[in-house]
């Protein structure tokens, strides 16, 4: 069971990596798909979920710190 959380986790990163503009964006992508993967145990929608926020607090994080 681990081992296939790890592959959709994976997946799931490179899958939201490949969309992502920013190192910042990708970091949380990448992030939130390995926390959400431990957390639903390799579950499908906790991956994808935690890609999702991940990505949401990049996105968050890039805006406060980029120079305008």
């Amino acid at each position: 069971m681990l081992r296939s959380g790890i592959g959709i986790a994976l997946i799931a990163s490179f899958v939201g990596l490949a969309g992502c503009a920013t190192k910042e964006r990708m970091i949380g992508t990448a992030t939130g798909a390995a926390i959400g993967a431990a957390v639903s145990d390799g579950g499908k929608v906790g991956t994808l979920g935690g890609a999702m926020v991940g990505y949401g607090l990049g996105r968050v994080y890039e805006d406060r710190h980029s120079p305008k």
